[in-house]
């Protein structure tokens, strides 16, 4: 590291204000405080000083994010493989060699495009790069099935990027999660390649790994439940995720260590990842006390947590620092809010199978009004204990 650190002081020069490299400031600076802690502090003002900056805290959700990234490349040859009727020729290397290729692309444009727009906007605005995305950009690829078009998900990306964050003033700034605005603006533009039998399972050959074949079809167990009479028989394969759905929301196990992660270190708040699971809880038996006589309203509320996106979605989603509530009461408010919702629309709206995303982005727009009336609520009653005085 110390040769890293000397080879970066000495090319420093260059990109600094009149080298010959000055206008890609900004893309070296990100870089550098991307490898190393910057050594410099505010002179003036009133700051706190920590030992982690926000580009650590990006960094320590994406390692949270590795296991349920790795199961789901797994998982995607799994389901290849399954589908192709070779599962049981096919070792472990040959799934996830097969799964690893089929989603590295989806990485890689993810990061690319949106990488790219950030390091446009901070030369165009003469600022630091921002670090926001180093989480967006391998969000987007973990929540899309895996037949989705490259092409789409660049489309999709630049457009979450620029008008769910940029217009808004970057990290920080922006009002919706910009991994799910991508999800969001691929499901209603292109509602055919995120929805249905057809997408969730690959059918081509990959470097000579897998076999093509036109026209596989496979269900996700929440897509069943919406055209079936029955509710899903529980399947162990539900906790461990080999199950059709989106690459890397399929997984309790492997999220479940991404949450052991993010509340040892602090990142993500208990008490909105716990309210989540309590209000998605509750409403689910709620449904099966009194909802209408569909299998997805009778399914146990324990099915309803493990599978779509619910897990997925409370653990890497709702605990957004930036688009969630921040009060501590508001927390317990906002998560329960959006765990009932999620259910809410999983069983009541006939053409969506799942709920999360929709659940999430309702709940950004009203996190502020949360946050709002507990503050405004702690005033009054502080108000009142003073009069009484």
């Amino acid at each position: 590291m110390k040769a890293l650190r000397n080879y970066l002081d000495k090319i420093k020069p260059n990109f600094e204000e009149g080298g010959k490299f000055h206008a890609f400031r900004s893309v070296f600076d990100g870089f550098e405080t991307f490898l190393f802690v910057p050594n410099t502090t505010s002179k003036s003002g009133t700051h706190i000083h920590d030992a982690i900056d926000s580009k650590r805290i990006m960094s320590m959700v994406v390692i949270a994010l590795i296991p349920a990234l790795l199961f789901g490349m797994y998982n995607v040859g799994y389901q290849h493989y399954k589908a192709t009727g070779l599962l049981e020729t096919a070792g472990f290397w040959a799934l996830f060699g097969y799964g690893f290729l089929a989603v590295l692309p989806k990485i890689i444009v993810s990061y690319v495009v949106g990488l790219g727009i950030e390091f446009v906007v901070a030369q165009w605005k003469k600022e630091e790069i921002q670090e926001g995305f180093l989480v967006s950009g391998i969000l987007i690829p973990m929540i899309v099935p895996v037949e989705c078009p490259l092409w789409m998900l660049a489309i999709a990306t630049a457009f979450s990027v620029i008008f769910a964050k940029e217009v808004f003033g970057g990290t920080g700034m922006n009002v919706f999660n910009v991994a799910l605005i991508t999800r969001a603006f691929l499901f209603f533009a292109y509602p055919t390649k995120m929805s249905g039998d057809t997408v969730w399972v690959s059918g081509d050959s990959i470097f000579g790994l897998g076999q093509t074949v036109d026209g596989l079809t496979v269900a996700t167990p929440l897509g069943i439940a919406k055209t079936s009479p029955v509710a899903p028989d529980f399947s162990w394969d539900m906790v461990t995720g080999l199950i059709p759905g989106s690459i890397g929301e399929t997984s309790v196990i492997a999220i479940a260590i991404g949450a052991v992660i993010l509340l040892w270190t602090g990142i993500a708040s208990w008490k909105t990842m716990f309210s989540v699971f309590v209000g998605g809880a509750l409403m689910a038996w709620i449904f099966n006390v009194a909802g209408p006589d569909t299998a997805v309203a009778h399914m146990p509320w324990y099915e309803h947590i493990m599978l779509g996106g619910f897990c997925f979605g409370a653990v890497f989603m709702a605990t957004d620092p930036v688009t969630s509530a921040r009060t501590e009461t508001g927390k317990y408010i906002y998560g329960l809010l959006i765990g009932a919702m999620a259910i809410i629309i999983r069983v009541l709206n006939p053409g969506y199978p799942e709920g999360m995303m929709l659940a999430i982005l309702l709940m950004n727009i009203f996190a502020p009004l949360i946050d709002y009336c507990v503050v405004q609520g702690n005033i009054n009653r502080r108000a009142k204990r003073v009069s009484a005085k």
